[in-house]
């Protein structure tokens, strides 16, 4: 093996093991963030109304008594990791306390901004198991991705002949959908002056219902397959209507592709855009379409940023034949789609939103 020279092969070699062992080891921290959210930790800390003691945590969670160094052992990477913090009493032996980080209030249920949903939801087995496959879904030459390769059906089929498992899905989407908030409320400019807008796979209309609420004008429509929102009932300037985005969409003065083309491959993308496009051209009159959607910048100085979103890339892939897109990506599947100009506005941490136009 060749080491550079920038210090002995042994040290080279250290560090390259604790690198690999590092990545080897990363799903352990994810299933203690799982187990934090199944168990509720942050609830319990939160509804405490101060940093609990691991007695009293263990007490809380009604553990066996056998599971409370458990705990503290899951609570020792979580700390870590940065989603609980520890403080000791004044008294020195008083027992250690752990408190709520920023990262774990986003799994205190019931606030507008809980990921727990999306955090079981990702790390459910139906998402887990897959990844088993790989080696069989390289080797095979057949147009599939790597759950049906696994499971035997694409996703959506897996989840629509199961409402458990659809609503799962629903959840997950609805708590990230929830973040949408904050990034309206700081491009609220994208919105005004519209008077009609179409939510395009808006699933039970979270975001819709966002809009809604800070431009109770606009009449919002939200789009998305019959059997999600056949049940759903509206208002004046609030509706559910079904159909297939493949076929057409709605006409309105903006449509809305939240989260939806980064689950499918560019040609598919391409038939969604022009759609869109279509549906924004009604009574002789140019919309715009609002995308929001990652757009990967590899040049970047923020190298978690950038892993984070290459690893959505491969969950599109893997799942959806989808991909998260570069901006060199952006700029030639809008341009083939039509459409003349675009802007990227970066949002809520990772996303951007990026507004096209006829």
């Amino acid at each position: 093996m060749d080491f550079s020279a920038n210090g002995s092969e042994e040290t080279e070699l250290y560090h390259a093991q604790i690198h690999l062992y590092k990545h080897v080891y990363n799903f352990v921290s994810a299933m203690a963030l799982k187990s934090a959210a199944e168990l509720g930790i942050a609830d319990a800390i939160h509804n405490h109304g101060k940093p609990m003691t691991l007695t009293e945590l263990a007490s809380s969670l009604k553990l066996h008594p056998s599971k409370v160094n458990i705990l503290y052992r899951f609570l020792s990477l979580l700390t870590h990791n940065g989603f609980f913090v520890k403080s000791k009493g004044e008294e020195e032996e008083e027992e250690i306390a752990y408190a709520l980080t920023p990262s774990s209030k986003l799994l205190i249920s019931g606030k507008s901004t809980c990921l727990s949903a999306l955090v079981t939801g990702a790390l459910h087995p139906n998402s887990i198991d897959m990844w088993s496959s790989t080696e069989k879904w390289f080797n095979e030459d057949k147009e599939q991705t790597l759950f049906e390769c696994a499971k035997g059906e694409n996703y959506w089929d897996f989840l629509n002949k199961d409402s458990d498992r659809l609503s799962m899905f629903q959840d997950a989407m609805t708590a990230d959908s929830r973040m949408f908030k904050l990034a309206l409320k700081e491009n609220k400019h994208v919105f005004e002056g519209l008077e009609s807008l179409v939510d395009v796979a808006g699933g039970t209309g979270t975001v819709t219902k966002l809009i809604h609420e800070a431009f109770p004008n606009i009449k919002c429509t939200v789009f998305d397959q019959p059997q999600v929102v056949g049940n759903l009932t509206g208002n004046e300037n609030l509706n559910f209507v079904g159909g297939d985005m493949f076929k057409s969409i709605p006409p309105a003065d903006a449509v809305l592709l939240k989260w939806v083309l980064h689950d499918w491959n560019d040609e598919l993308s391409l038939k969604i855009l022009k759609n869109s496009k279509e549906a924004i051209s009604h009574k002789g009159k140019d919309g715009k379409v609002i995308i929001i959607d990652i757009s990967i910048d590899e040049t970047s100085d923020d190298h978690g940023l950038t892993e984070l979103q290459l690893e959505y890339d491969l969950v599109m892939l893997t799942m959806f034949h989808g991909k998260e897109r570069t901006k060199t990506e952006w700029d030639k599947l809008i341009h083939d789609a039509g459409f003349s100009s675009y802007k990227i506005i970066p949002i809520s941490g990772f996303k951007s939103l990026i507004e096209v136009y006829p």
